[in-house]
């Protein structure tokens, strides 16, 4: 019997780690005795394990994942006995390896003897091992869910997107009762499914995948124990492959919300026919992916993240926005700034979001209040010190009031001027003294005055 160690970093992370779930199960099978450990155990690191396998997330998890390593690395007889895998491990594993000595898995598990020469398991298609997440002081976003796959990989090959990568393969159809059945019979009944699927409706199987879901338990108004029970593709959908066939199909299921992406701005026509679509077959909660920080401008942003609202009051759907920043796929953190953007207004549109808790609402009054009534107006909330955005109302009647009225005061060699200061970095005594102006020294000195936004509150967006 083998000693094995499953090691989640002690990053922010609202879906339990499947990958570790699998190896679970896999190893438990084979006799084994398996433990699951979220972040660096002091006294589970003192012990001697056979194997460890560590998981990875995104690239600009880097450090904590390779300090999450190299802290194990006496906990073992060998480095190459430490695995990693995951997105990272796949994206950047020549790196890892390098750094780490250890052994790097790129992708999936979806072939036989992957893990151990002898075996013809699959390790990809076992049932994951719930009962382990019961083993750690952490609780994961899902908690009444069962978590699974219609399809993997995607035929698009986005640059932005590193699905392409780790499941390069499409496969346009997996048997879903095959999987909750499995599921139900060791952890018991749950409420809600949410799949993982990158491109369900690039499916040639999206009809036979419904009438899994409808079978399963899972159709329109479908309840369990007296609750509405949800399907939701968490992934997101292409609303480029929307078409009225396909969204009859979905709304036949307990589909809410319908998450379509909204990346890029010529896609407008297109995503506007999705939600009408959407609309006319009683689908109304929906939820919006919006990238921004890649090739798109703060305006385009801003015009991008308006039309939601806008459209819920003409069709009565509730789109609730999720604005969600490029990072380039080796980044190993987060300070990447897109062309058109800079630090001082990714930074900004990070203080709106923890005001509006990550999301952006459904309603038109709500949207304006926190983005601005137009994008010269977002471009200005966006500028200003962190504490004034954040807590715009409370500071109002004093310190953003003086501020904006400066502001708007400027001249156009002024604002030239203002805005190559603020722009990238944090406003000291001595910016202010520079400043050619008295009403610029003014402006410039609510920068030096105000409280800083906490780091932690605008980290945990971005996971």
């Amino acid at each position: 019997m083998r000693r094995i160690l499953l090691v989640e970093p002690n990053f922010h992370n609202k879906y339990p780690p499947l990958g570790l779930m699998k190896i679970s199960t896999y190893h438990q099978r084979r006799g084994d005795y398996v433990r699951f450990v979220k972040g660096c155990d002091t006294g589970i690191a003192g012990q001697q394990w056979d194997r460890i396998y560590v998981s990875s997330l995104f690239t600009f998890y880097w450090d904590i994942t390779i300090r999450t390593v190299r802290f194990y690395s006496q906990s073992v007889a060998s480095q190459q006995d430490i695995w990693i895998g995951g997105v990272m491990a796949t994206l950047m594993g020549d790196e890892v390896a390098a750094l780490t000595g250890g052994t790097v898995v790129r992708g999936l598990l979806n072939e036989p003897g992957q893990l151990d020469s002898d075996s013809r398991v699959v390790v990809d298609e076992l049932t994951p091992d719930y009962s382990m997440l019961d083993t750690i002081n952490y609780q994961y976003g899902l908690q009444d869910a069962y978590l699974g796959y219609a399809t993997r990989g995607c035929p698009n090959r986005c640059d932005f997107c590193a699905v392409s990568q780790i499941e390069p393969n499409f496969i346009d159809y997996l048997p879903l009762k095959r999987q909750l059945k499995s599921l139900e019979m060791l952890f018991g009944e749950r409420h809600d499914l949410v799949l993982m699927d990158n491109s369900v409706l690039a499916s040639d199987a999206l009809g036979r995948i419904v009438n899994d879901l409808v079978d399963l338990g899972y159709e329109r108004g479908a309840k369990l124990n007296g609750r509405q029970r949800r399907v939701d593709f968490n992934q997101g959908t292409d609303v480029r492959l929307l078409t009225p066939e396909k969204m009859a199909l979905l709304a036949r299921t307990a589909l809410r919300p319908l998450r379509l992406a909204f990346d890029d701005s010529r896609l407008r026509p297109v995503y506007e026919a999705g939600v009408r679509l959407a609309a006319e077959n009683g689908v109304r909660h929906l939820s919006n992916y919006i990238l921004f920080n890649y090739r798109d401008t703060p305006q385009d942003f801003y015009d991008r993240l308006r039309l939601n609202p806008v459209l819920n009051e003409t069709l009565g759907t509730q789109i609730y926005s999720f604005p969600m920043k490029y990072v380039p796929l080796n980044a190993k953190d987060r300070s990447y700034v897109g062309k058109h953007w800079t630090p001082r207004l990714l930074r900004g549109v990070q203080c709106i979001l923890v005001a509006t808790r990550g999301m952006v609402g459904p309603h038109l009054d709500f949207f304006e209040a926190a983005f601005g009534h137009d994008s010269d107006e977002f471009l200005e909330i966006a500028v200003m010190p962190e504490d004034y955005i954040v807590h715009r109302r409370a500071h109002a009647p004093n310190g953003a009031g003086d501020w904006r009225r400066d502001f708007h005061a400027l001249t156009s060699g002024e604002r030239v001027e203002f805005m190559s200061v603020v722009a990238a970095k944090k406003i000291t005594r001595r910016d202010v003294g520079a400043a050619s102006t008295g009403r610029l020294k003014r402006l410039l000195s609510h920068y030096v005055d105000a409280a800083s936004v906490d780091q932690s509150q605008l980290t945990l967006l971005d996971d």
